[in-house]
């Protein structure tokens, strides 16, 4: 329920729930239990109302003027000692990420509400640094979390932590990583937009008991340094936390912390994007029938909220509920398990299409009427023939592991250029970016992992916004009366050259192993490709790319392998693509021919590929 498009709520009991930090979870349930008719309760990831009544939300939006205050939860008053190196760990490129739930053998919780509070405070700081505000002028910082069994507890630590640094806060409930952004750009008082600073609480598809954190400002997502600042920031504030202090966010944050529904706006944009694109028809997907699963993640809103209102069929769509244990299957595009789900959901209901997210809708994926399915290369392709109908001749930026076939493609049929960078969604970004600051159009970077970002749309990697692009092209196919299904998108992708055989395989560097003689795994990765790249020199059937900025990509034998430094753990990821199984092998004892005497990486999975 909504009043003016807003959620509304005055919570009362905010003191009976802080007086003492010290009391047990059971105590502060049993102190809230009679006022509970007036909370917005939690359930299995997301806010639901009981019965509250419109002419209670109508006496709310009155006095409060449509904002919600909300109570923080308090958090526990024993504060193990953590170091800086514990809180650099959290780093996981430009993101943070942790484990946030106990119960996983050899997992302790790093991602503690302390720590949480800690981090909350150093964005806080980090932020003011950047935006120098007038004194007399508050920052304002949204937090939108997905559907994890840990949002709750870390949405309120977030609060704390923001709101005990002086940072006025605005908590989104269940949300997605775009929209979080989209709301440092929202121009609407109603909405208290734009904000400053924006942290998403999301782990994007890992097991359900990690968590972590995305932040934005109007600039687009932090990047890496910008992350490990916070966290040694972070660090410095944590060891200075004491119990009067941490009280004092707690009372700040019980005081002022509001609630918007700003999924309404968001998901009132997708709408109009697509209604725009058909010329301004109000319903211009009616008799498409589209079938959406959500992976029990925050994706579950497309279907009710923007595709219903554009006239599509949604029946059929599947695990659309929020459930932080994800029971179905991991909400991941690249999941071979997820997307024989919503190849089946397509083909039992005969749909025209399926759409698939990821956790915190960041990334996607789709499959046509017929069941084939449009990720990967084939999403790529996908919407390099979409953007350069818009924009002749432009640059697509895409990551490193995409394939020959997907060159050819895009610069042989559709006449763009393809300019292949590095793994990380980013790396990829951050670099079609630059291509335009130098003064070479490009108007979409992707990656093969599902992460698309596009410039008319503010460089945001937004899993639904290229499912719209998707439904724009049925949409405007339909008003201009060419042809239905999903046989539009098919089209696009004719021609694109597919390998026979496509693999990946992870060759793991064992860090304790006495071959790295003290070394890192990364001294010791960087030497295996230096290694393979002298030894394809002198191989007149491998080819090294001419242009290539990760790994050793080389070719031979009809197809392609890379070797290339994992991002972030101790591992080697190796693709291979060719036209035969047996082309595919032959690029496999190359590259193991070259590896073999590096004690320390396991080639147990490269072996079994070729069976040596």
């Amino acid at each position: 329920m909504a009043v003016s498009g807003k959620v509304v709520q005055h919570v009362l009991v905010a003191h009976c729930c802080q007086q003492d930090r010290k009391l047990s979870t059971q105590y502060r349930k049993d102190c809230c239990t009679p006022y509970r008719h007036k909370l917005l309760p939690y359930i299995r990831g997301k806010l639901a109302w009981t019965d509250i009544s419109t002419m209670q939300l109508r006496t709310f939006s009155k006095f409060n003027r449509g904002i919600v205050y909300c109570n923080a939860a308090p958090s526990a008053t024993i504060i193990p000692s953590v170091d800086k190196g514990a809180f650099l760990k959290l780093q996981n490129g430009s993101d943070i990420r942790g484990v946030a739930v106990d119960g996983v053998e050899g997992e302790p919780v790093t991602l503690t509400e302390p720590v949480t509070e800690a981090i909350a405070a150093a964005f806080a700081a980090w932020l003011l640094d950047r935006k120098k505000p007038e004194p007399s002028k508050r920052l304002k910082v949204s937090i939108g979390h997905d559907s994890r069994i840990s949002a709750q507890k870390l949405q309120d630590a977030v609060s704390r932590g923001l709101a005990g640094a002086g940072v006025d806060v605005i908590q989104y409930g269940l949300a997605s990583t775009p929209a979080m952004f989209n709301s440092t750009l929202t121009k609407s008082e109603d909405f208290l937009c734009p904000v400053d600073g924006s942290i998403m609480i999301t782990a994007s598809h890992l097991p359900y008991n990690r968590n972590g954190f995305k932040f934005f400002t109007d600039a687009g997502g932090l990047g890496k340094v910008d992350i490990k600042d916070i966290l040694e920031r972070a660090a410095d504030i944590y060891k200075n936390f004491t119990d009067e202090g941490l009280r004092e966010a707690e009372r700040k944050a019980a005081q002022s912390v509001k609630r918007v529904d700003y999924m309404t706006v968001y998901t009132s944009d997708l709408v109009a994007a697509v209604r725009k694109a058909a010329g301004n028809v109000e319903r211009p997907l009616e008799g498409f029938h589209i079938v959406v699963d959500a992976g029990n993640g925050a994706g579950g809103f497309f279907a009710g909220k923007v595709l219903e209102p554009l006239g599509a069929i949604t029946s059929g769509s599947q695990f659309l509920e929020p459930d932080g244990l994800f029971p179905n299957h991991i909400p991941n595009p690249e999941d071979k398990e997820a997307m024989r789900a919503i190849t089946r959901a397509v083909l039992d209901n005969k749909a025209d299409l399926g759409i698939i997210f990821d956790t915190d809708v960041d990334r996607s994926a789709a499959v046509d009427s017929s069941g084939r399915e449009l990720n990967r290369n084939r999403l790529i392709a996908l919407m390099s023939a979409i953007v350069l109908e818009e924009h002749p001749g432009t640059t697509i930026v895409t990551d490193s592991v995409t394939s020959d076939g997907l060159t050819t493609f895009i610069e042989k049929k559709l006449g763009g250029r393809h300019h292949r960078f590095k793994r990380g969604y980013k790396n990829v970004i951050d670099e079609a970016i630059r291509l335009n600051s130098v003064g070479e159009e490009s108007h979409l970077a992707i990656e093969t992992s599902g992460h698309g970002a596009l410039k008319e749309n503010h460089w945001l990697d937004d899993g639904a916004y290229l499912m719209v692009k998707l439904l724009n092209k049925l949409a405007s196919a339909k008003a201009s009366g060419v042809g239905g299904g999903s046989k539009v998108l098919t089209d696009l992708v004719d021609g694109l050259e597919e390998p026979g055989v496509a693999v990946e395989l992870r060759l793991k560097i064992d860090q304790n192993h006495p071959d790295l003689k003290g070394g890192s795994f990364r001294e010791y990765g960087e030497a295996v490709l230096q290694h393979l790249a002298n030894a394809v020199n002198s191989d007149p059937k491998l080819q090294k790319a001419p242009v290539n900025y990760e790994g050793v990509r080389v070719s031979g034998y009809g197809g392609w392998f890379l070797l290339r430094l994992s991002l972030h753990d101790p591992v080697l990821p190796l693709n291979i693509e060719a036209p035969s199984n047996e082309d595919a092998v032959k690029l496999g004892l190359a590259v193991l021919a070259a590896v073999n005497e590096f004690k320390a990486l396991d080639t147990s999975a490269l072996n079994k590929f070729v069976q040596v």
